[in-house]
């Protein structure tokens, strides 16, 4: 019975190592406030970026927007919103509106409704009976 609890304990404990060793090891380290608030400056300076660019203020202007107004206003983002904003603004496509692909979607649903004789458009379509 003595060798029974023996060989038991041997393989957890070699379980429980070899478990250990098969995770990497975490580097954990202290940010500090300097570097916070240089990733918050990045988002703002990147925001700021885009409203010093002429088209965007000829833009706030037409809408009724000031350019300082729109400054200020991005001056009290809060540091999650100036994060947000930031990433928002990366993720837009650089011409405003995908054109050709929404032409092509209204081409195509015009295109089905023609050929199921809901409506006449095309005069290369010959609606199904």
């Amino acid at each position: 019975m003595n060798g029974f609890w023996t060989r038991t304990t041997a393989c957890v404990v070699g379980l429980s190592i070899s478990t250990a060793a098969s995770f990497p090891p975490v580097n954990a380290a202290l940010i500090s406030t300097a570097q916070v608030a240089q990733a918050t400056n990045q988002d703002r300076i990147a925001i700021s970026t885009v409203l010093a660019r002429p088209e965007i203020q000829a833009e706030l202007v037409s809408r009724g927007v000031s350019v300082d107004e729109a400054k200020q206003r991005v001056a009290a983002l809060t540091d999650e919103e100036a994060r947000n904003l930031s990433q928002q603004l990366d993720s837009l496509p650089a011409g405003g509106v995908d054109v050709l692909g929404t032409v092509l979607i209204v081409f195509i649903v015009l295109l089905i409704t023609d050929i199921l004789g809901f409506t006449k458009v095309f005069s290369f379509t010959h609606p199904i009976k």
